[in-house]
């Protein structure tokens, strides 16, 4: 290997490394908050809740790996190109496909490691996950029973205010489903002021003593008009025990392992199997509906003595018969109609099941080639991006990173929700993703390789205020109007003049030169800043609109992206500030309501500072 290729893998590992570790525990700490309802409160030792956040980590790692490959192209490339490494390189004939060569067969080789780690590693963790997590909410049921929300024990469905006592025994505001034995729903609800848990150790059976309540039962009348007065029975009780068995539940094992069959457990072979079964189900069950209801729709004989050879003498069929036989023949017809219209309802219903079931099946398939191209994917726009801004570091990468990782990620989810209801393909589901970034990944590359750079034009922003608020006054010579502190003194002057007349040929520089150099220096610092805040701005507008910030991860992100809109907005003011101070044009927007008003309306306050420097660089 290259001195070259050794010194771009090893700034790129160290980054990849450093970012991955940093996200991992982002999303390790979100699953907790997602699943701390199910781990607090049941006395479940040190080794189990880490059995349960190991069986739990692999499936982070296809949203970890792609954001940490994008992440760390963009802070190593844009770092080359930030210090000037990369036109090093270029002035050496090396180009950035060049660069990128070593890189490139690492990501590969990732890509390859990502998918068998998908087909292999994260369906055995669902498997255990998925078993554990079942077992778990079995484990020690008087401790299940938490406040503010339903908890399943045995038959019966509790859910209390209030717990107190040693190990929560006292119960308070207590309101209880209980299950029904056929289908789903409750009939029955009791609630109570008060109520007790008494069990013990060697015991089956958890008795659950309530005081001061009432008993709620519906009623389902025999006839179907009375039906809709929705009858109920109510009672009254001082005192009313409830036991239940918890044999089954106590001889819970937290290591078993009976669930073998959801999707997401199962390797590319086992749902290429799985699938081609299914689908050979399905369609033997749709022949089955369609025979059913072709045999159902087949006109039935009134009276198997009905003299057949008879002619009919009415034009309407009914005409020919008494009003007797006429009521029995619509009934019967009603019926028929009902009845139909009831199944194909069911039938409907039970299909499209089956078609929901397939396509979660086949996007779980596709998925595991998803995960592979997404790390090519995302190297190929970090990596020409972060040469294109030539910003290295954190900052303005994480907002970029954070941008299109939100798009990608968006649009995935998209996709496999639309493909799950057989609105879209599966394939094309799983693959939108890929197929919208692809040509940006292309055409970020050709635009890097060729040293073009790419750039967002808001001139139309700043001729819009330009109508709106058109300047009468013109402006000032920027030489002419320095500041004291960078005026251009009387001995430097006699020194450049007396250095011309001594050699002519020299070329020494301009003492205002310093002063141009300052100017620029700062409007680059504000262009920079401002183009952070800016981004920051239009992510966070997007998230609000789409309703997007529902999980702790996307609250997290927005959190990040308001801290950055904050500090974008704080240093482009203050080099506006500084810059209005070397040309003698206040800078008229206050800090504080740049501050205030910078989301949602930053975009505005952009479109008027490039209006401002517009007009007076003039």
């Amino acid at each position: 290997m290259k001195i070259l290729d050794r010194y771009l893998l090893k700034s790129f590992l160290i980054t990849f490394t450093t970012v991955f570790v940093i996200l991992f525990f982002i999303f390790v700490l979100q699953v907790v908050w997602l699943f701390i309802s199910e781990l607090a409160g049941k006395d479940l030792d040190i080794i189990m809740i880490l059995k349960f956040l190991l069986f739990k980590m692999p499936s982070i790692i296809p949203l970890v790996l792609p954001l940490s490959v994008l992440l760390a192209s963009i802070m190593t490339f844009g770092s080359l190109a930030e210090n000037y490494e990369f036109a090093a390189m270029k002035s050496s004939g090396i180009s950035l496909q060049r660069a990128m060569r070593s890189l490139t067969v690492f990501i590969f080789l990732l890509s390859i490691v990502a998918f068998f780690f998908a087909n292999n590693v994260i369906p055995y963790a669902e498997y255990k996950f998925i078993n554990f997590r079942r077992n778990i909410a079995q484990v020690k049921p008087a401790m299940a029973i938490a406040e503010g929300q339903f908890s399943d024990v045995g038959a019966y469905s509790i859910k209390v205010e209030k717990k107190s006592g040693d190990n929560g025994r006292f119960l308070s505001g207590v309101t209880i489903h209980k299950k029904a034995a056929v289908g789903a729903g409750s009939n029955t609800v009791i609630k109570a002021k008060k109520g007790e848990l008494i069990s013990s150790e060697d015991s089956n059976t958890l008795q659950l003593v309530l005081k001061d309540g009432n008993y709620y039962e519906d009623i389902t009348p025999k006839k179907f008009e009375d039906r809709n007065k929705m009858p109920f029975a109510k009672s009254t009780f001082q005192r009313y025990v409830i036991n239940i068995d918890l044999s089954k539940l106590n001889n819970t094992n937290v290591n078993e392992e009976s669930i073998t069959n959801t999707n997401t457990m199962l390797n590319v072979s086992e749902l290429s199997f799985t699938i081609d079964s299914l689908q050979k189900n399905f369609n033997k069950e749709v022949k089955s509906y369609a025979d059913n209801i072709n045999q159902r729709v087949v006109m039935q004989t009134l009276d198997p003595r009905f003299n057949t050879e008879q002619s009919l003498t009415k034009t309407t069929i009914l005409d020919n018969f008494n009003n007797s036989d006429r009521m029995r023949i619509l009934r019967v017809a009603a019926g028929s109609v009902d009845g139909i219209t009831f199944t194909l309802e069911t039938t409907t219903y039970e299909i499209d099941s089956r078609i929901k079931n397939i396509n979660q099946h086949w996007i779980a398939l596709y998925d595991k080639f998803v995960i592979a191209y997404a790390c090519l994917l995302m190297f190929f726009i970090g990596a020409p991006l972060g040469a294109i801004i030539r910003k290295g570091g954190l900052g303005l990468p994480i907002v970029f990173a954070i941008l299109i990782f939100i798009i990608f990620h968006f649009i995935n989810t998209f996709g496999k929700k639309v493909a799950q209801q057989g609105e879209l393909s599966p394939f094309l589901g799983c693959w939108m993703s890929a197929f919208v970034l692809t040509p940006f990944a292309i055409l970020l590359t050709k635009r890097a390789t060729d040293d073009k750079g790419f750039s967002l034009n808001f001139d139309w922003l700043s001729n819009f205020f330009n109508k709106i608020f058109p300047d009468k006054t013109q402006p000032e010579p920027v030489l002419a109007s320095v500041t004291p502190e960078l005026a251009i003194g009387t001995d430097e002057i006699h020194n450049y003049l007396n250095t011309l007349s001594d050699n002519p040929n020299a070329t020494p520089e301009p003492p205002e030169g310093k002063v141009i150099e300052t100017i620029e220096y700062k409007a680059s610092t504000y262009q920079l800043y401002s183009l952070m805040a800016l981004v920051s701005n239009i992510i966070l507008l997007v998230l609000f609109f789409f309703e997007m910030i529902n999980t702790p991860l996307l609250i997290s992100v927005a959190g990040a992206l308001g801290l950055l809109l904050l500090w974008g907005s704080f240093k482009s003011h203050q080099s506006l500030s500084k810059l209005g101070k070397m040309t003698q044009n206040n800078y008229d927007i206050p800090l504080i309501v740049l501050l205030l008003a910078g989301f949602p309306f930053y975009f505005l306050f952009y479109g008027y500072n490039s209006l401002w420097i517009k007009q007076h660089n003039n």
